[in-house]
């Protein structure tokens, strides 16, 4: 599907960003207006259920004690465990709509959804227009005091290196921002369309900012993206003849 989006055709919404900048809260708020909805970590959590059964770990705080720290002893299978459960979660939707062209839904990745591979990723981007939410330095911070405080699944992928005499929560708030920017580069390249989040939560807080205006925003920025790639294929056209 194009990256453009208009009434005519199914609506398809892939959000993207770090976890707690608020791609449930959108999706959610999509699903009240009867759009369906698909949330990753939910499913990734049903598939791990029988390896956390044994602990007891439940709902996202459970898989992420599940998981543990990053410097833990199984950190590094459970990080691959999980992803690989993530990387079958995205193939189910994206299987899905590929047979069902004209099915509409939401989809809250996981923040890791980029370490899924490019193939998965190219299918993605054909599939759903995707949305990146993107935090500022303010709220990156906040990001990290949120991991220190309540940790969410969270995917290092060897960003975690530890220094000689240095806490655990030390490397994290040292390492995590280090995380956050290469994540940003990587979201910037999959992504449609950026939504800052401090501009929705600014904006969210007034009764007349909704879904509908959520999307309004998305389809003037895909428009106006269309356009600019229209315009720069017809110079290029132009200069070849």
């Amino acid at each position: 599907m194009p990256s453009e989006m208009n009434r005519e055709k199914p609506l398809r919404l892939a959000l993207i960003g770090m976890s707690g900048t608020g791609k449930t809260f959108w999706a959610k708020k999509l699903v009240d207006t009867g759009i369906p909805a698909v949330f990753c970590d939910d499913q990734i959590e049903r598939r791990l259920a029988p390896r956390l059964a044994p602990g007891n770990y439940a709902g996202i705080n459970g898989v992420a004690a599940w998981m543990g720290w990053p410097d833990s002893k199984t950190y590094a299978e459970r990080e691959a465990e999980y992803l690989a459960e993530e990387i079958h979660v995205l193939d189910e939707v994206l299987q899905r709509l590929e047979k069902r062209p004209h099915d509409s839904l939401v989809l809250d990745t996981t923040g890791s959804v980029i370490y899924t591979g490019n193939h998965l990723l190219l299918r993605l981007r054909r599939q759903m227009t995707i949305v990146y939410l993107a935090a500022s330095a303010a709220e990156q911070q906040l990001l990290i005091e949120r991991y220190l405080n309540d940790p969410k699944p969270v995917l290092w992928r060897g960003a975690f290196q530890p220094k000689h005499e240095e806490t655990p929560r030390e490397t994290v708030a040292r390492c995590y921002p280090a995380l956050i920017e290469a994540r940003r580069r990587s979201y910037e390249a999959l992504a449609h369309c950026v939504l800052q989040v401090a501009d929705l939560r600014a904006t969210s807080s007034e009764n007349t900012f909704n879904a509908n205006r959520f999307l309004e925003r998305i389809r003037a920025q895909t428009t106006r993206r269309l356009r600019s790639e229209t315009k720069k294929r017809k110079g290029t056209e132009g200069k070849e003849d």
